[in-house]
């Protein structure tokens, strides 16, 4: 039987698309915390500071020297020896390439090298400027660019008359000065305004991410509320209002300028194609365009950028003003908890160890276990670092607000699944009949138990009738019984000095001393009522 393969798609063209995924991830490997990742950290940002950099092991060791100096990498981390190691990982991870130009080697370990030359590939530059970027992003909101909205107005309004210039002196002489010219002015126009875009489109994003993180707080500080309430009622709305007056506008724009972007593209088409696989700048592409409009226009099935910015406007109006709610009333019906919090954590902030121990097993009632076990190991990064300094644990609502773990709300309704129903019915019918058929094995093989093989089923009903049938004697020399009603077999106890019973089964032989077993059938409920 051939193997489905879905059409259009190879599996080694699959393949060589997760190798390369793989392959790019390792860029960001020196960023994970590992012992010298500073140092890891430095080098990129040597070699991302200057343009084409092309440095030695020596040259990368010198500068690090400044470094470990000042305390940003740990010392002894610019010394050659360590450098080359260094150097050799990221080119490993894809980070570095391999220069062309030789070098006179400064060392014996250096020489050993092969006085190899080291240069910055190009995704491992995106990588580390991204990097920068995040570490010198600050934890407040980030501010929307509303003053991009009238200016993408405009461009796309001076795009449409710059396109029409391109369109008429290309006609009539696309080798001229004034066609070139006005094809460059078309490429500004378009690069400026999808730079423009991008930068609205990620201030956006940021600010409405910050949001989200601030709706998942249940407390607000006093001196937040009002910083808070401004956020609300003033920036959100003027950002919100701003977008839905440039919108209609930049729509019929960009409405009225897709009959002519395929022209468009045309004049943005290098003239000249170089062979190789070149990054064309945003705005060259019909894809680039129709995500540029589908930010600001709905189509079937695919609302707009502008739409979900509503959408999310009004969650956040409501979600924002419930917080602020709780935090100034106090959380609802039952009073909030967060003022007895904060005193229980400014008791163990100030409290020693032996303390803080004893006024946490006071107030939630979680003293020491005593286990005879040995000590797991410790989950940590740090045993001796203060719980003050240590990773935070999300507590739920409930406990906050209202000090208890008890659910809240109405159960969940019962979903209809007759499939599941009618497996799990022939599974309790099946299991119902292996029971019924080691019984009346069982029973079978009451007479001659010593002659008989039992199987594994007939053994496991036996040895649970045995169980509860020495569990109701009192003693040792007192006989037990047992009845399972249900199959109507009855198993007896009896003890008798001398006297050994033996259980074959096929699992393995039962030996019973000093005892006399019996297995009877009794009547059950069911071959009463049949019998009436």
């Amino acid at each position: 039987m051939r193997g489905c393969r879905p059409l259009g798609l190879s599996w080694p063209a699959v393949e060589d698309e997760q190798g390369r995924d793989a392959s790019r991830l390792q860029l960001y490997a020196y960023l994970q915390p590992r012992e010298h990742h500073h140092t890891y950290l430095a080098i990129m940002r040597l070699f991302t500071s200057t343009l084409l950099a092309d440095l030695s092991a020596g040259e990368v060791s010198s500068a690090l020297a400044a470094a470990e100096r000042d305390g940003l990498i740990d010392i002894g981390e610019s010394h050659i020896d360590v450098v080359i190691p260094r150097l050799r990982q990221l080119v490993e991870w894809g980070n570095l390439v391999h220069g062309r130009r030789e070098t006179i080697a400064a060392s014996i370990a250096e020489f050993q090298q092969g006085s190899m030359r080291y240069q910055v590939s190009k995704l491992a530059v995106r990588v580390q400027r991204d990097v920068d970027e995040l570490l010198r992003v600050p934890e407040g909101a980030r501010e929307v660019s509303r003053e991009l909205l009238p200016a993408i107005e405009r461009g796309l309004g001076e795009l449409g008359e710059a396109l029409a210039v391109a369109v008429a002196r290309g006609q009539r002489d696309p080798g001229s000065l004034p066609a070139r010219r006005a094809r460059e002015q078309l490429a500004e126009r378009v690069t400026t305004l999808f730079l423009q875009h991008a930068e609205l489109a990620a201030t956006v994003r940021d600010f409405y991410a910050y949001l989200g993180q601030i709706l998942t707080r249940h407390h607000l500080a006093p001196e937040e509320i009002a910083g808070f309430r401004n956020l609300l009622v003033e920036y959100i709305q003027v950002v919100v209002e701003d977008v839905l007056r440039y919108t209609p506008a930049i729509a019929g724009a960009l409405t009225a300028l897709a009959s002519g972007r395929s022209e468009l593209l045309r004049l943005l088409r290098p003239a000249e194609q170089l062979g190789l696989a070149v990054e064309r700048t945003r705005g060259r592409g019909e894809a680039d365009w129709q995500e540029f409009t589908d930010w600001f226009v709905d189509r079937p099935g695919n609302p707009s950028q502008v739409t979900a910015l509503r959408e999310a406007t009004t969650r956040a109006i409501g979600a924002l003003l419930a917080t602020v709610r709780r935090a100034t009333t106090g959380g609802g019906l039952l009073p909030s908890r967060r003022a007895e919090l904060v005193r229980l954590a400014g008791w163990l902030d100030a409290s020693t160890p032996d303390r803080a121990h004893a006024v946490y097993a006071a107030a939630f009632g979680l003293h020491s276990a005593r286990n005879l076990l040995p000590a797991p190991e410790h989950d940590g990064d740090d045993e001796h670092t203060p719980w003050a300094d240590g990773p935070a644990l999300d507590v739920t609502v409930s406990v906050r607000g209202r000090g208890d773990r008890g659910a809240r709300g109405r159960t969940s309704r019962i979903m209809d699944d007759p499939i599941t129903e009618q497996g799990l019915l022939a599974q309790a019918r099946e299991a119902d009949e292996l029971r019924e058929a080691a019984a009346a094995e069982l029973a079978a093989a009451a007479a001659d138990l010593d002659g008989t093989t039992l199987s594994g089923a007939a053994l496991g009903a036996l040895c649970e009738l045995l169980t509860l049938a020495m569990a109701q004697r009192e003693g040792a020399s007192d006989p037990g019984s047992a009845t399972d009603q249900v199959r109507g077999l009855a198993l007896t106890l009896t003890p008798a000095a001398g006297t050994t019973t033996r259980i074959r089964s096929k699992s393995g032989t039962l030996t019973l001393r000093d005892t006399v077993l019996g297995i009877s059938r009794v009547a059950t409920g069911k071959k009463v009522r049949d019998a009436r």
